[in-house]
């Protein structure tokens, strides 16, 4: 098996765009991620294009804005974990070597109000309204408070970190303060969460050039590795309410005994806080906190920059934004640049290793980076 290392990575600002297409925001991108590599576009072997509410066809449009060179292009959707899953598609292409040099694109401009399941046949709980991701996610919250005294507090306290990092970041959708206060007196949304404890819906791209550790030494001496990576979806009965989505802490497990890493080796994580609960209760599954302590451990400053272990430094879904199927490269691109030492004032200091988590509907990712 081959080492795979992020060569190059690429972000189109997150916010509002709606005179501007997703080819041309991917396109953005991906010519961003192939001048931080030093890549001409003629040397890549393969393309993925991640996007949810596109269309069919989006991936071809994307990459023939790039000029078409020939390559195949694959298209993923997988929800809001589309791009992580489209980075794990070609990191095993490459480790298995397939090809030496895959260029990942994600793409997506959203809607205004809820996002809901798109061609999917509706169970009981999904027609009563019970999956609607903020509902499910307030079901789940409340049970926390219930097991473990997690206050709205706490929950809030998510949002105001994030809006602290995201002012860091000149790709986030928001860069406006918010204190607890604000949070707190925001509209309900679904019972304990409130308007500012939803991630926005935004448009936006980001791109991730992957390569063959030897095809790397060309380009660079000082490479960032995807060193190991895992994918699944919950086990569960159909119906079962969830406190959590159910794969994160088996699959964080498997990653933790294949790599021969763990908790007390991340410098930094980048999660999937879709909603502040769903921050509180990785945190616990990833093995970050003790289980039932993700509210106080995030109260105390721990994922804060300067905490012990700093948690979605550039605003994550809550600040950054949500464009879902530009997520998952843009939480490769930000731990890639903290790697490397170029995230300006947001910089995590000594940053050399990094654990990055995503879920989506269909599926969760999980993988490590280091340099």
């Amino acid at each position: 098996m081959k080492e795979v290392v992020v060569l190059g990575v690429g972000m189109h600002k997150f916010g509002r765009f709606p005179e501007k297409p997703v080819s041309q925001m991917g396109r953005e991108a991906a010519f961003m991620a192939l001048d931080d590599a030093g890549v001409d576009f003629k040397d890549v072997q393969a393309g993925f294009c991640s996007h949810v509410h596109q269309g069919m066809g989006t991936g071809l449009s994307v990459f023939g804005e790039l000029g078409q060179n020939g390559a195949p292009v694959t298209n993923v959707e997988v929800g809001c974990s589309a791009g992580t899953r489209a980075t794990i598609l070609a990191a095993e292409a490459i480790s298995r070597g397939v090809y030496d040099m895959c260029l990942v694109v994600g793409v997506e401009k959203m809607a205004g109000g809820l996002v809901g399941l798109q061609g999917a046949e509706k169970s009981y709980n999904e027609l009563m309204g019970i999956m609607l991701f903020p509902v499910s996610v307030a079901l789940a919250a409340r049970r926390h408070m219930h097991l473990y005294g997690t206050t709205r507090e706490q929950f809030a306290q998510v949002t105001v970190k994030a809006h602290k990092m995201a002012r860091l970041n000149p790709y986030a959708h928001y860069q406006i303060p918010l204190t607890l206060e604000d949070v707190l007196n925001s509209r309900v949304i679904a019972d304990p969460i409130s308007l500012y404890e939803c991630s926005p819906n935004s448009d936006g791209a980001s791109a991730v050039l992957l390569c063959s550790k030897e095809r790397a030494r060309r380009y660079t001496s000082k490479p960032v590795y995807l060193v190991d990576w895992q994918c699944g979806t919950p086990v569960y009965t159909r119906g079962e309410p969830q406190l959590s989505e159910g794969a994160t802490r088996q699959l964080a497990q498997a990653l933790y005994d294949s790599s021969g890493l763990g908790p007390e080796d991340f410098d930094l994580v980048q999660l999937h806080d879709s909603f502040t609960p769903r921050e509180v209760m990785l945190i616990e599954e990833l093995g970050l906190c003790p289980e039932g302590g993700g509210g106080p451990f995030t109260m105390s400053g721990n994922t804060d920059l300067c905490g012990k272990i700093p948690v979605n430094t550039d605003g994550g879904l809550l600040s950054r934004g949500n464009p879902l199927g530009a997520v998952g490269g843009a939480m490769v691109a930000e731990i890639v640049w903290q790697l490397r030492g170029q995230a300006g004032q947001r910089q995590v200091r000594n940053a050399k290793v990094g654990l990055l988590q995503n879920s989506g509907y269909g599926g969760e990712d999980i993988m490590i980076m280091k340099v």
